[in-house]
């Protein structure tokens, strides 16, 4: 504990001494305070009573959807009691600060070394990488380390006007997009063509040149839920270097499913197997089961990771070396991560994952069943599944069907596909942990009984699409 010789005023007589007093201790007349009501978009002029703050801010948050009824979310909605305790004792560390909380700092290091050796890299003890507020900020991690690594090969090579490029799926989540925008990289996308909703490799491989950083593959496509051909990836890029000498790394996007293939698909090659993935990254807070907001980005082995782009400061204490695009973030989730990882263990998740694709399956058969719905995909990749109308369906359309779930609380995402299947309209039913069989009847019940109305309108109320569903991607 430091030792402090004195402060100022300590001379002073004791009977001057005053205790800080932090302004929120200060409560306003009571009865003020319950009758005047504060201003929406300015700071009030007083306090007033925690538990008048508390009430409001309540009462503003019922108007909120359920979240356990959200099924276009694949965020995490549901934790033990013993994980929301953990990150409440834990929501005031900030996880920059290693050096004044080094045990926090070393669950983080475990996780990464967990999900090192989840991930089949090389060598899991010298496999680099770190926890993130979830899988944007690692893709954004993954994204300049692809285009500081293409720069430092390229260096004298190439003029310095040449842009660099990033090849990848139309498919890809908004943080890709947001990628290339801010650090000026060209975006090359391979659009759906027919039942295609995803990456295909030779296009992917044709779309390379000499000033490619990387190809994305992702594990689990936010539109249907299926999971890109990282192997085949892997083969047309390695034809492509024997060809034309180009190396092209890649990265895989598994946001959700480098936390659901590892447990149920264990013989399916997609990691650090294939030589040529150079990083993936996930998010902790979908389907690694913690609450938002933490993600994890992990590279094969250091090389892979430019020296350059990690900074070290010591002006909190300590040497501490740091990669993350923020500097203050608590804890909390860190933590959750590691005792969930401590708490299941892989029969655990194994056991959670399965669940969930059980109920999506069922629940995707159950829906194609009702003759009046054709399934893209059936939930047995992610547990996540995308159902259209049939082209006889004339009544109605899938944003009505969205429309008419939300007046009895669910939340299922209507929306269109990207180029070139900008014609396609689709439902996405996304299954999490604590969306039970029970849950997935009560859909089912309400979906029946919507069916007859819906078939009873003279045509889709929803012509204009763009204000038909809260939900874009």
């Amino acid at each position: 504990m430091p030792l402090h010789k004195g402060s100022p005023g300590a001379d002073q007589a004791d009977g001057d001494r005053r205790l800080a007093m932090n302004p929120f201790f200060a409560e306003a007349d009571p009865t003020a305070a319950m009758t005047a009501a504060p201003p929406v978009h300015r700071l009030p002029d007083g306090p007033m009573p925690p538990k008048n703050a508390y009430q409001i801010v309540r009462d503003e948050l019922m108007l909120d959807g359920n979240s356990r009824l959200n099924l276009a979310t694949f965020v995490t909605t549901w934790m033990e009691s013993q994980a929301a305790v953990l990150m409440g004792e834990c929501r005031d560390k900030n996880m920059i600060d290693k050096d004044e909380y080094p045990r926090t700092a070393e669950l983080e290091r475990r996780c990464v070394a967990m999900l090192a050796d989840l991930w089949n890299a090389p060598d899991p003890r010298t496999a680099v990488g770190c926890s993130t507020t979830g899988s944007s900020e690692a893709c954004m991690l993954a994204g300049m380390a692809l285009k500081r690594r293409w720069s430092l090969r390229n260096a004298h090579r190439y003029p310095a006007h040449a842009r660099p490029n990033l090849v990848m799926g139309v498919n890809v989540q908004v943080c890709w997009e947001k990628f290339c925008t801010f650090w000026e990289v060209e975006a090359r996308q391979v659009p759906m063509e027919g039942e295609r909703f995803h990456l295909d490799p030779q296009a992917a491989a044709e779309l390379c040149d000499e000033n490619t950083i990387g190809v994305i593959g992702i594990m689990g496509s936010t539109f249907d839920g299926s999971y890109e051909p990282i192997a085949e990836l892997c083969a047309a890029l390695d034809d492509l270097q024997e060809r034309t000498g180009l190396d092209i790394p890649v990265h895989v996007d598994g946001a959700s499913g480098a936390m659901v293939a590892p447990f149920l698909d264990e013989d399916l090659v997609w990691d650090f197997r294939l030589p040529r993935v150079s990083s993936v990254n996930t998010s902790g807070h979908k389907y690694g089961l913690v609450y938002p907001g933490v993600g994890w980005i992990l590279w094969r082995s250091p090389a892979e990771l430019p020296e350059e782009l990690v900074f070290r400061v010591n002006y909190l204490g300590g040497d501490m070396p740091t990669f993350a695009l923020n500097f203050s973030r608590p804890g909390a989730q860190v933590v959750a991560q590691y005792y969930t990882f401590l708490r299941l263990g892989r029969d655990g998740y194994r056991a959670v994952q399965q669940a969930s694709r059980d109920v999506a399956m069922r629940l995707a058969r159950e829906i194609e069943a009702l003759e009046d719905f054709r399934l893209l995909s059936r939930g047995d990749e992610l547990p996540v599944f995308t159902v259209t109308t049939k082209p006889d369906v004339q009544a109605y359309d899938v944003f009505d069907v969205s429309r008419r779930l939300r007046e009895r609380g669910w939340l299922v995402p209507a929306y269109t596909f990207p180029a070139n299947r900008q014609d396609l309209a689709v439902l996405r039913v996304v299954c999490r942990n604590g969306f039970t069989s029970d849950l997935a009847e009560l859909l089912l019940d309400d979906l029946r009984r919507l069916l007859p109305e819906l078939r009873r309108q003279p045509h889709p109320l929803n012509r204009d699409r763009s204000t038909a569903t809260a939900f874009h991607h």
